[in-house]
């Protein structure tokens, strides 16, 4: 087989197409075929993609001259021939949907056989994705990580928790909030984690945060289980995907049109009156393509609400996609892929937590004062895609926008006071929290805001992708240009309840937007070019952004609900170049180096006060990578230079929820991030499989400076001082079986203990949270026929445990949780 292997990469040949890294090997036999054989010449071979998979539903066209063309379609395992063909010339083309076509002149002669190789890649993925294959994360000289298709499918079986998913991947911060992972907190390399508000988020390449420039605090994240794939990116190489670039990227990659007829579903049931429902189905022709999917979830909670009621969440996910495309041999290829999505949520979900005290007794208890709290929201996304390729060149734009409308009725106060510091120090707020555990009281004594906004995000993006040589030097150049409005609009009410008999009673309505009346908007237009250029061993990766941003907050009277009178308007123009470049050195096959360094950069919000500086600082990162005997390890060191720090006052920190932004001036934030892949099984040239994973992070995050903040979370700030909400340690660990009929997973991920304050020295209680391990087991018997049984049991132990003390009071982690269904996938 290493003989084999040898030839066929001294025979590869590249391709001219619009993937650069496109190849067409041909494949000569050895001379063991009889002279009758070589009398009537077949042609043969397999598509496969560029890590080695096999291309089901390929068309391979052969032609000759002006004839007429064959084609053929291949089979599952990538092969494909053709009838008898006669000596001569021939153009051979081979396209797969989702992957960039081929086309080579052969000469074909009786005396000589041939097997083609027909290796394509996914370069319409590689311009909506971040990295693309997964075989690709290795040509980047970053850090790079592809929860892809299979990964996907067997974390489903488990959890549709984007926090719990994202477990195996170095280097996140990860704060939970209602156990499900409906409204994700998540950082990278120590950025804050509020709202992922501190990261580029994206779906399918496009930004999908509510309004990501002005309001970046994202109440909507995608739902992660109708995700065919997840993407994370860090380090130098990201400067491509703004325009926050201080920690990094996560893309949400949406189920992909199939190539073939498949019909996929899923019906689940468990704890908490779980009941989940999925389908997708779709279908392609020559010049055709469609997918419809939904995504259908509900449960009813596992905090029990004093006096009874659900704390759980309805939620229904709808996506359809279209695609029609040019037949593989036209001389400019060219796809066109209409995207609709609609997202619907209602959650009977608070911002209200416990007391330390009533933790310990019942962790699941929800106070009666949160009895009237609900999230109703809807999100729309609108895409067009357009793909063209040549020979050195594609381009693929994209037109996109985004509507998200939320009203969270939620508890604001009691008594007049905040519902953190009560809380916190209940024995100072013995009335207060007799209140919010049912005792009756007065007129308006509960305020419950409704937190009504609305937003919309919308552009047009470009990338141009070139791929050229000049001697022993190739390039893979990319130039993209994005041109982006969003808005948030906030017309909010605060209504007074009264508790009688531990219900509440509506004794004031509010009057709409009298509370908050204001529009804040940001129109940006960004740019970014790149370099990938690779000679022998090397790889070097320059790119440059630039992000040029007006931004705009519109406050109108709160008496004004119908904004015809006059109104303050606070403009703030930011305009900033983000540089970076990656390096990497391959000593031999399996075994690379690489390093980084890049301009971190996240904008201020509108209507920032003077003085209010962007987050900004220099971002540091080096690491090897190695592949030996079945086995892989990635060990990176990071270091984050801030010149300064941004922190914003929303609700979900426990502030007042206006969008004020704080300097936080220096901070510093270095750190280790390890993985480890080992497939013993494999390695013992066992029939099962049996793979084992390992990931590990340090980080050390810690104020530079001392200062006295109104922001929350940080306060009165001393040099040293720990950011809050970025653990020391985490680990995660995993083993899998995988035979024929069944295969089962074992996995537990331990979390360090965490401060929700800044500070020092040794932990206090009521600003930290609990270090807490994690055990999640789960498996699948296959039926047969396409069908399988799946069940799983989260938090296998029932641990309780604290997981943040934010938005108010103390949260618990998700309780046992157990599951079980069955799933379908047919097709051809």
């Amino acid at each position: 087989m290493r003989k084999a292997g040898d030839y066929i990469m001294k025979r590869h040949r590249h391709v001219s197409g619009p993937a650069a890294a496109a190849a067409f090997v041909l494949l000569f036999p050895s001379l063991a075929f009889s002279a009758a054989q070589a009398q009537s010449v077949a042609l043969s071979g397999r598509v496969i993609s560029a890590s080695g998979q096999p291309v089901a539903g390929a068309e391979v066209m052969i032609q000759a001259g002006q004839g007429d063309p064959s084609t053929v379609v291949s089979d599952a395992t990538g092969r494909f021939e053709i009838a008898a063909l006669e000596s001569g010339e021939y153009r051979i083309s081979a396209r797969a949907l989702g992957f960039s076509p081929v086309t080579e002149r052969v000469t074909i002669s009786k005396s000589q056989p041939i097997e083609l190789i027909l290796l394509l890649p996914e370069i319409v993925r590689e311009r909506v994705n971040v990295v693309g294959d997964a075989s690709l994360v290795d040509k980047i000289p970053g850090s790079a990580t592809v929860i892809d298709r299979r990964e996907m499918e067997k974390a489903r079986i488990a959890t549709d928790d984007i926090h719990q998913m994202l477990r195996q991947v170095p280097g996140l911060n990860i704060q939970e909030e209602e156990g499900y992972g409906l409204r994700p907190n998540i950082g990278m390399r120590g950025t804050g984690t509020d709202r992922n508000s501190k990261i580029t988020m994206m779906e399918d390449g496009v930004l999908v945060a509510p309004a990501p420039y002005a309001a970046p605090a994202a109440y909507y994240s995608p739902t992660a289980g109708r995700m065919e794939s997840l993407e994370v990116r860090k380090g130098s190489s990201q400067v491509k995907y703004g325009p926050i670039t201080t920690g990094g990227v996560l893309n949400y990659i949406s189920t992909s049109i199939p190539s073939t007829f498949q019909l996929r579903g899923t019906v689940a049931g468990g704890g908490d009156s779980t009941r989940k429902i999925t389908a997708a189905v779709g279908d392609s022709s020559r010049h055709l393509g469609w997918l419809v999917e939904t995504f259908q979830f509900r449960n009813d909670g596992f905090k029990q609400l004093d006096g009874g009621g659900d704390t759980g969440v309805d939620l229904a996910d709808y996506l359809a996609k279209l695609r029609i495309n040019t037949g593989p041999t036209a001389r400019l290829y060219q796809e066109i892929e209409l995207k609709i999505g609609r997202t619907e949520q209602t959650g009977d979900e608070t911002y209200l937590g416990l007391t330390d005290a009533d933790f310990q007794i019942n962790p699941v208890r929800r106070y009666a004062a949160s009895q009237v709290d609900v999230l109703d929201a809807t999100h729309e996304q609108y895409q067009v895609r357009h793909f063209l390729a040549r020979p050195t060149w594609d381009l693929t734009t994209v037109v996109y926008r985004n509507n998200f409308h939320r009203a969270w009725y939620k508890l604001e106060s009691v008594l007049g006071s905040g519902l953190t510091g009560v809380l916190r120090s209940p024995t100072l707020n013995a009335e207060r929290l007799a209140v919010l555990t049912g005792a009756d009281s007065a007129p308006n004594a509960l305020i419950v805001r409704n937190n009504n906004r609305t937003y919309f995000g919308a552009g047009v993006q470009s990338i141009l992708g070139v791929s050229g040589s000049s001697g022993p030097l190739r390039h893979q150049m990319e130039l993209g240009v994005r041109y982006h409005r969003d808005e948030e609009d906030r017309f909010q009410q605060d209504d007074g309840y009264q508790m009688l008999g531990g219900r509440m009673i509506l004794t004031r309505k509010g009057a709409p937007g009298s509370q908050a009346n204001q529009i804040v908007g940001a129109t940006a237009v960004a740019g970014f070019v790149s370099d990938t250029m690779t000679w022998g061993k090397w790889s070097a990766s320059p790119g440059l952004r630039y992000e040029s941003i007006d931004l705009e907050q519109t406050t109108y009277a709160r008496t004004d609900p119908t904004r015809s009178g006059s109104a303050t308007v606070v403009p703030t123009e930011v305009s900033t170049f983000i540089p970076g470049i990656g390096l990497s050195y391959e000593a031999r096959p399996g075994a690379s180096v690489f390093g980084g360094v890049h301009k971190g950069f996240a904008p201020p919000g509108p209507g920032a006060v003077e003085g209010t500086e962007v987050e900004h600082s220099v971002n540091y990162e080096f690491g090897t990578r190695l592949q030996r005997a079945g086995a892989r390890t990635d060990v990176v060191g990071f270091f984050n230079d801030y010149g300064n720090l941004l922190g914003r006052d929303t609700l979900s920190t426990g502030g007042t929820g206006e969008g004020r932004l704080f300097n936080g001036g220096k901070a510093r934030v270095y750190g280790l991030e390890a993985s480890a892949q080992w497939n013993p099984a494999a390695a013992l040239g066992l029939a099962s499989a049996l793979p084992l994973r390992l990931t590990y992070t340090f980080t050390h995050a810690e104020f530079r400076n001392s200062f006295q903040s109104q922001f929350g979370p940080w306060g009165n700030v001393q040099v040293g001082d720990d950011l809050p909400y970025v653990p020391r340690h985490q680990v995660y660990a995993s083993v899998e079986t995988d035979h024929q009929a069944w295969r089962a997973r074992l996995e537990g991920f331990y979390v360090g203990r965490m401060r929700t304050r800044a500070g020092q020295g040794p932990y206090v209680v009521t600003d930290s949270t609990d270090s807490y391990f994690v055990v999640n087991v789960s498996g699948e018997y296959r039926l047969g026929g396409g069908a399988s049984l799946f069940a799983s049991v989260q938090n296998l132990a029932n641990n309780a445990y604290i997981v943040a003390r934010h938005p108010a009071g103390v949260r618990p982690g998700l309780p046992r949780l157990v599951q079980a269904g069955l799933k379908i996938a047919l097709g051809r």
